[in-house]
């Protein structure tokens, strides 16, 4: 059985979100709203008993002091129009997750396999708009590419005050391994590259899986190698060689050969580097360099520092709330994965956006105007709660960036990211920089289960 839980602030105490959404349509989309109230909702998809289920709402989705709250019943009143915001299914849900797990440690429960907590945000809207108002807001409010929507009017929601269905993954277990046939002409190579893997074809149409954004010398390199091993690869074996040589991951353009340049990384990064150390001599303040996860230099006797940067462009654009707290919170993993660790002490960022009042049409992703890009102050708003969210509400404060606007940047935002973090220079008798892997060494995965908003997103964005 299927439980909602809603959650809104009580009567008198400001809703800062919805305010923020209301100014926000006023400035973006000159759409004048009389007020904006916001819904939290948590679909509980997991057969508890009621009691169980008002425990919950009270004791972890509820702030008494603050909000109220309602179970199986509808909580919306005194509005025009209802539109409400959730994950695709397969998509990755933060807070359905942590919702999940605080309600197994609540209630000393499992959840078993297809059991899970979802989230979603209802918006109600007050004010003298019609449908294609309420359906461009509701365009505004959610990115398709990861999240679906719900808009109802206030007669509609009388009529079935239903909200968004959980978004159930319903996959049949599978060991299928396909084999992929490299014996084929360049036009076709050339389409695995761009396209992915073919997965089936429905009604005449190839579904693929995704970009392996290998071009035709890879894929030519590729289909030699497994000439001489005198069979065919295997679609994971391509999967992982399109992940692994992304560029991405590999950073080609960095190791390419350029004209007279063997490599911008290895001629100029890296020559620059040794450079610099070899005319310091015995004042090189360089630790760990092109090593490990992150950089590591002296900062007096006692601590060394480490540095770690990143841009996540393309994910950004696509997402940009999640493209940027992935960026960030990948920058907070490596200096604590450099050495023996490393405490996080500062964020830093930089942004380039496209112009945030930009008011003509927008550009296109793909052919026949498919697929507009998103708007520049859209893009700039989540990537700011992300690194936000990501950063600060880690603990790990961000006192230093830069955000430039250039029309140049309406296409693609730069989106770059950073974490210092600081070591003690020596930790049980040798430097804390230092770590090797030793045979018998045991390899221990943590994290999150990857969500079809992760998969491809190494080769998609390369």
């Amino acid at each position: 059985m299927t439980a909602r839980i809603e959650v809104w602030n009580l009567p008198g105490v400001l809703d800062a979100a919805g305010e923020s959404v209301r100014r926000r349509i006023a400035s973006d989309l000159s759409l004048r709203l009389d007020s904006v109230r916001v819904i939290e909702v948590y679909t509980i998809d997991k057969d508890l008993p009621d009691e169980a289920l008002d425990r919950c709402r009270q004791v972890i989705f509820t702030d008494p002091l603050s909000q109220e709250s309602a179970l199986n019943r509808p909580l919306a009143a005194g509005f025009d129009w209802s539109i409400e915001v959730g994950f695709l299914p397969g998509v990755t849900d933060n807070v359905g997750n942590t919702s999940r797990e605080a309600v197994r440690d609540l209630l000393k429960t499992d959840f078993a396999p297809g059991e899970n907590v979802y989230s979603s945000k209802q918006f109600l809207l007050s004010g003298p708009i019609g449908r294609s108002e309420a359906e461009r807001i509701a365009g505004w409010l959610h990115n398709p590419l990861i999240e679906r929507v719900l808009v109802k009017s206030r007669l509609d929601f009388e009529r079935d005050p239903a909200g968004l269905q959980p978004p159930i993954v319903h996959l049949a277990p599978s060991d299928r391994v396909d084999e992929i046939d490299l014996e084929v002409s360049d036009e076709e190579l050339l389409k695995l590259g761009r396209e992915g893997v073919l997965d089936r074809v429905e009604d005449g149409r190839e579904i693929r899986r995704g970009p392996l954004a290998m071009d035709l010398e890879t894929l030519r390199v590729i289909r030699e190698y497994f000439r001489q091993e005198g069979r065919k690869p295997t679609d994971v074996e391509i999967e992982a060689l399109a992940q692994t040589w992304s560029e991405h991951c590999k950073h080609t353009i960095f190791a390419a050969k350029l004209d007279e340049i063997d490599g911008v990384f290895k001629s100029l990064i890296r020559a620059a580097t040794r450079e610099v150390r070899e005319r310091l001599g015995a004042a090189d303040f360089c630790v760990s360099v092109f090593s490990d996860n992150s950089g590591v230099i002296r900062l007096n006797k006692d601590w060394d520092i480490c540095y770690k940067v990143e841009t996540h462009n393309s994910p950004s654009a696509l997402d940009p709330y999640g493209g940027a707290i992935t960026g960030i919170v990948g920058v907070n993993r490596d200096p604590m994965g450099t050495g023996q660790g490393a405490l996080l002490v500062a964020n830093m960022y930089g942004f380039c956006f496209g112009d945030p009042y930009f008011s003509g049409e927008l550009y296109y992703r793909s052919r026949g105007k498919q697929n507009p890009i998103l708007h520049p102050k859209v893009i700039f708003e989540g990537v700011r709660r992300g690194v936000e969210h990501g950063g600060n509400k880690s603990g790990i404060p961000t006192p230093t960036g830069f955000i430039f606007f250039d029309h140049r940047y309406m296409g693609k935002p730069l989106v770059f990211v950073g974490t210092v973090g600081l070591l003690p220079h020596k930790l049980n008798g040798r430097g804390s920089w230092e770590k090797k892997a030793r045979p018998g060494d045991l390899v221990v995965m943590a994290g999150g289960r990857v969500g079809k908003d992760g998969i491809h997103g190494a080769t998609f964005s390369s």
